[in-house]
């Protein structure tokens, strides 16, 4: 149900220097711990033979197929495939070269903000509009693989929005759906999530990415929590309009007679709430029946005086 796929176009030699110094290994916390850089970006590249057919069939299934450009010479070749959108990595985000390639283009980019300043944020932004980029949309990120939920900060998100006045989304690293869900209350428009058939077949980044069936739900409830959304509006809406008469209100509970004095015994709130709100029950109370009233009568203005 997702509506588009992203692949990641490099190769490892434009990546990094194949060699072993403490430079050029990845984070020995992290899900690569004891590899080299080169050996991850070689294990992690999609080949470039892969992608035509990869995007093919992404248009035979309505999806839009696009990818993350690593440099110059992968937009030139993504260019050839006519992708449709780019997206800057966030390591990327300082690459301000890369981004004035991609901007020059003039396809909508997406750019994601992880490690970023506000400074270099505005740099990025920047450097696409002024080369020709009229479609910005950035995505909150954290680049710690998998991201604990307490550093997502998603209440940054709102911010984004109003410093940039574009389409805010999240580049969720976090296991799980539930932070990606909420970050559309914050206004996320845009959900990115790295995918795998099986994270038992392993590869670099299984870990923290989802499998189809937990892809479907984030789908389903990120769809649903931005129709929860709906709009700033305090009162019954049109689904509630039928509830209202299950509400509590007065009711004449003994049958009385012309004459007789409301009172308690006779006067109760209970359901339904066709009679009037429990809050005039003070009012009713002491007043004399105007004429007989039957066990069951909501109570109306009318019946007393």
């Amino acid at each position: 149900g997702v509506k588009a796929l992203k692949l990641q176009t490099f190769n490892a030699d434009s990546m990094t220097l194949d060699m072993a110094g403490k430079n050029f290994m990845a984070n020995p916390e992290g899900a690569w711990r004891g590899k080299r850089l080169h050996q991850v970006y070689q294990e992690a590249a999609t080949p470039r033979e892969w992608h035509r057919p990869i995007f093919e069939l992404c248009d035979e299934l309505g999806l839009i197929g696009f990818s993350s450009p690593f440099d110059s010479d992968a937009v030139e070749f993504l260019e050839g495939l006519d992708v449709q959108i780019y997206k800057i990595a966030s390591f990327e985000i300082v690459d301000i070269p890369l981004i004035e390639k991609v901007a020059s283009t003039g396809k909508p980019v997406i750019i994601s903000t992880g490690m970023a300043t506000v400074d270099e944020i505005d740099d990025a932004v920047q450097a696409a509009s002024r080369n020709g980029c009229k479609s910005i949309v950035l995505l909150k990120c954290t680049s710690a693989y998998p991201t604990p939920p307490e550093d997502a900060n998603l209440r940054s998100i709102p911010y984004l929005i109003e410093r940039y006045s574009c389409p805010v989304g999240l580049s969720d690293h976090t296991l799980g759906i539930g932070v990606a869900i909420a970050s559309v209350a914050y206004g996320a428009t845009v959900i990115e999530k790295h995918f795998t058939n099986d994270r038992n077949q392993g590869g670099v980044d299984s870990a923290f990415s989802m499998e189809p069936g937990e892809m479907a739900q984030l789908v389903k409830e990120s769809e649903r929590a931005w129709q929860a959304g709906g709009e700033m509006y305090i009162g019954p809406t049109d689904s509630e309009v039928n509830a209202r008469a299950k509400r509590r209100s007065l009711y004449v509970v003994e049958a009385m007679k012309a004459g007789d004095i409301a009172t308690l015994r006779k006067i109760r709130s209970i359901r339904p709430g066709n009679g009037l709100l429990p809050k005039h029950l003070n009012e009713i109370l002491d007043k004399r029946a105007v004429r007989d009233i039957e066990k069951g009568t909501p109570v109306s203005w009318d019946l007393f005086e």
